[in-house]
């Protein structure tokens, strides 16, 4: 291959062979989010790629403003800002765009309304956690080079035994199957007895290198069999409150900060709020009921065809909440209608009250059951309507015998 410029192929657009300038259409394409550099090659190969109405045969092309490239049929667009996305893969997804055992894909399962986009590395069927994911297929390929030492932290849960001082051998590195892996960091946080004797155990993973299920491969090497594996951060960017199937927007500010030297000034997004406002509605590994403690079960959700409007979470509006009278919370006596109310007896008193008389005045007056009666309030007088004469009243200091009973 030769990088020399074909004139014949921009027939379109006129140019100079001569003229410096331009880039490599492998490199053109992957800014533009159409795939990695290798994967462009591979398409070129099986004819794909056109440009300017001439099909490639060779990546050794350079792309000049105005030229046009055809991708299986879709014209590319102009370069665009780079974007940068938040995604939490869950379980049941593979990350590819095409799945030869049409498997269900992570893209996919995207909602609409994003960019064409490719993955910043890889997560297996059955792992899940944080997936970036970006419209830069440069700055994708400046995040996976181990050189760059980019940090991955997983949370990994294992069945088997294995102590910290185990553990602390990764360090140093590791060879498996004549593969060399690099120093891991791996913290044992919990251990988990189940019955029959085995345990789970949970420990956080960290590394830079992110090879092909390494993860698993070396934890595997010292007896531990990986049965759950969550990406919790990528580099600066962590997987945070998102839910599993969820998709959200790195803000341009935040991009500007954090990947300064790594995006090219011309990609570099500008402004400070997100095209992609809000997140994406969960999604639903298949196999799995949605009543468990994980949001894993259920359908998938499908790219909206064109025209509709993108699939995204209305957020809740919480209600104001509701104000209660004091002492709403006591308890209250339920009186039953069929039951008669009980009568509080009364004393001997309420029948007899005499009123204190008014200085310089008689005697007071009786009150009471029988005020206004004849006789009532004198001394030995008896109620009216009682049969017999009034016992005769006793005189002061008089201790004779009592009389007969009546």
């Amino acid at each position: 291959m030769t990088d020399k410029y074909q004139p014949a192929l921009h027939d379109a657009v006129e140019h100079d062979p001569d003229a410096e300038g331009g880039e490599r259409v492998a490199k053109a394409l992957a800014r533009a989010g159409v795939a990695s550099r290798r994967e462009v090659e591979r398409l070129i190969e099986a004819g794909k790629v056109v440009l300017n109405g001439q099909v490639l045969t060779t990546p050794a092309v350079r792309v000049f403003p105005g030229d046009l490239l055809v991708v299986d049929g879709k014209l590319v667009e102009d370069r665009q800002q780079t974007r940068l996305f938040r995604y939490h893969k869950p379980t049941g997804l593979v990350t590819t765009h095409n799945d030869p055992k049409e498997r269900p894909t992570v893209f996919g399962a995207l909602p609409h309304g994003l960019p064409r986009v490719i993955s910043v590395g890889r997560l297996d069927l059955n792992s899940e956690g944080l997936l970036l994911l970006t419209n830069d297929g440069e700055l994708s390929r400046a995040l996976e080079m181990p050189q760059n030492a980019w940090t991955r932290r997983y949370r990994a849960r294992a069945f088997g035994h294995a102590t910290q001082e185990t553990l602390d051998k990764l360090k140093d590195g590791t060879t498996i199957e004549g593969v060399r892996y690099g120093p891991i960091e791996a913290r044992l946080d919990k251990a988990q007895e189940k019955a029959g004797g085995g345990r789970n155990v949970w420990i956080t993973v960290t590394l830079t290198e992110g090879k092909n299920r390494e993860v698993r491969k070396v934890l595997e090497s010292v007896g531990l069999k990986v049965n759950r594996l969550i990406r919790l951060s990528y580099g600066p960017f962590a997987l945070g409150t998102l839910q599993a199937g969820q998709v959200e927007e790195v803000g341009p500010r935040v991009i500007r900060e954090l990947l300064a030297g790594v995006i090219s000034e011309e990609n570099m997004p500008t402004g400070d709020k997100p095209q992609f406002v809000g997140v994406a509605d969960p999604l639903y590994a298949p196999g799995v009921a949605k009543d468990g403690e994980r949001l894993r079960g259920g359908e998938i959700q499908r790219r909206a065809p064109t025209g509709r409007s993108p699939q995204i979470a209305t957020p809740k509006v919480e209600e104001p909440k509701k104000v209660y009278k004091a002492g709403w919370a006591k308890a209250k006596i339920k009186v039953d209608p069929n039951k008669s109310k009980p009568r509080k007896a009364k004393s001997i008193e309420t029948k007899f009250v005499t009123e204190a008389p008014a200085r310089g005045k008689g005697p007071g007056k009786s009150v009471g059951k029988f005020a206004g009666k004849p006789g009532a309030g004198k001394p030995g007088a008896r109620p009216a309507g009682k049969a017999g004469p009034a016992r005769p009243a006793r005189p002061e200091g008089f201790k004779g015998p009592r009389g007969p009973k009546r």
